[in-house]
C-alpha cells in the first residue's frame, strides 16, 4: 500500500487535507454536489472506482451522496470525533477519507443509507468517456 505523502504531488492542498487529514469540505461547495450526469466517481488520490452515478441522489446535505459503493472498495471504520459516534467512510485501496455513512434516515433510497462524501476526495468521469461495457 502507498503512504499518503506518495499523493501529494498530484493532489491539491485541499484535497490532501481532505483524504489524509480527514477534513471536511464546506457543505454547498463542492463540485459534485449537484453533478447528476451518468459516469464512475473515483478517488481522486489512487484513482479506484468507488461508486457509480445510478446510486448517487440528492440528499440536500450539501455533500454528493449516494445510497450504496462499489463492493470491496470502500472500507468503514468507527469515528468518535465531535461529540458522536459515526462510520467514516474510506478508500479500501489508498485509506483516504472521504467522508461517513449514515443509516436510517428516512430517504427513501433502496438501501436506507446516505453515503456524504467529499467532492474534494473524487474525481468524475461521465460514462461518455469510459470504455464501451462488452
Amino acid at each position: 500500500m502507498s503512504k499518503p505523502e506518495d499523493y501529494k504531488s498530484k493532489l491539491t492542498d485541499e484535497q490532501y487535507d481532505v483524504l489524509f487529514n480527514k477534513a471536511t469540505e464546506a457543505p454547498f461547495s463542492g463540485e459534485y454536489d449537484q453533478t447528476f450526469a451518468e459516469g464512475e466517481y473515483a478517488c481522486a488520490a489512487c484513482g479506484t472506482v468507488l461508486f457509480d452515478s445510478d446510486k448517487k441522489f440528492d440528499a440536500h446535505c450539501g455533500w454528493p451522496s449516494f445510497y450504496d459503493a462499489i463492493p470491496g472498495k470502500v472500507a468503514f471504520h468507527v469515528d468518535n470525533g465531535f461529540g458522536s459516534t459515526r462510520t467514516e467512510v474510506t478508500c479500501a485501496i489508498c485509506g483516504g477519507h472521504l467522508g461517513h455513512v449514515f443509516e436510517g434516515e428516512g430517504l427513501g433510497v433502496p438501501t436506507d443509507q446516505r453515503y456524504c462524501i467529499n467532492s474534494l476526495s473524487l474525481t468524475f468521469t461521465p460514462s461518455t468517456s469510459l470504455p464501451k461495457k462488452v
